[in-house]
């Protein structure tokens, strides 16, 4: 029995010594010490040793068993520093160098005005509504009273993307008004909404101009609604986005799809009304359209304009952010540049 120890012994210690990885020390573990190594098969043959032989034996056994696991974890140790040695030296990292700097964003001059006219309006108890940008003929024109033989339906002014008969023409929308036809198609009155969006126009891209800008489009669909409650509510919004101080005016315009039109001013937020550079003199800035929404316009949307009546407005989001910002270059919105995003 102590003759086969010290050959265990012999073996165990020059495989240790020669083994270079972890994954070989622990097959010698294994094969040594495991369910079915060999100093485990040396315990088993303990019944064959005499009775008073058996206390020596089992010192012998365990004493040769710590050493060999002593020796293991040694080995294993050396041979965990060398790897570890060997990985720094293959990914050196230059402590002195200075830490690479996070780039916040930063919100664009429309998402805060966007962001402040949906909050105008959700506190007066409206909904914000979104639509497809890509639109039938029938949404973006004919439900708004806007026939066939309309010089809005123009391929100069509209990016057709299937040309059919009619309601069948697909394009990509001009206005977000067709938001408003499918809410009023649905038939939950009363309807109090806004539908902010962006839409297409066929235009050249200078200053004022862009093929792709943004629009806010409100209605209000009940039973007696006036003209005074669209000159009530627009000049609350006024007043809330440009100041209290701020006074509005309605000038006679025409629209298809409302009946009686107007286009809205509001007193120049530089001067006060005085006349300024910025409103050219005037005292005032036209701002949005808005005016009742055509009797033909509800009954093609299955409201019956006899128990309900409405009111409508539009108004572009570059607008209010080129008015309120004092931008004088719509382009500037879509450039991306940083210098220019930081300053709001």
């Amino acid at each position: 029995m102590k003759s086969k120890l010290e050959q265990i012994r012999a073996k165990v210690v020059s495989q240790i010594m020669d083994c270079d990885s972890a994954d070989k020390l622990n097959e010698i573990k294994v094969s040594i010490l495991g369910k079915k190594g060999e100093l485990t098969d040396l315990l088993k043959s303990m019944r064959d040793v005499q009775p008073e032989d058996r206390p020596k034996v089992g010192q012998m056994v365990n004493e040769t068993r710590a050493e060999i696991e002593k020796l293991l974890d040694e080995r294993k140790a050396k041979i965990e520093k060398v790897v570890r040695e060997a990985k720094l030296k293959a990914e050196v990292i230059d402590v002195t160098l200075p830490a690479s700097k996070s780039e916040l964003g930063h919100r664009h001059p429309n998402s805060i005005a966007l962001e402040e006219v949906e909050r105008i309006f959700v506190g007066m108890g409206y909904d914000v509504v979104e639509g497809p940008e890509v639109e039938k003929d029938y949404y973006n024109f004919e439900a708004l009273n806007i026939p066939a033989d309309h010089p809005a339906k123009d391929e100069q002014d509209t990016f057709y993307v299937v040309n059919g008969i009619g309601a069948g023409e697909i394009l990509l929308r001009t206005q977000t008004s067709g938001v408003q036809v499918h809410e009023m198609e649905k038939g939950k009155l009363p309807i109090r909404m806004i539908a902010p969006g962006r839409v297409f126009r066929s235009d050249e891209v200078d200053a004022t101009h862009s093929p792709c800008f943004h629009q806010i489009e409100g209605l209000v669909i009940d039973r007696h609604i006036t003209f005074a409650d669209l000159k009530g509510t627009l000049a609350e919004f006024a007043r809330a986005l440009f100041g209290e101080e701020t006074k509005v005016k309605f000038r006679p315009h025409h629209f298809p799809f409302t009946e009686p039109s107007a286009e809205m001013d509001v007193t120049c937020f530089k001067c006060g009304g005085k006349g300024c550079r910025f409103c050219k003199g005037s005292g005032w800035i036209e701002i949005l359209g808005c005016g009742m929404v055509h009797p033909h316009v509800l009954e093609m949307s299955g409201i019956d304009p006899e128990e309900y009546t409405g009111f409508a407005f539009g108004v572009g989001l570059e607008r209010i952010a080129l008015l309120k910002y004092e931008i004088d270059d719509m382009r500037l919105l879509y450039e991306n540049d940083i210098r220019f995003l930081r300053q709001f």
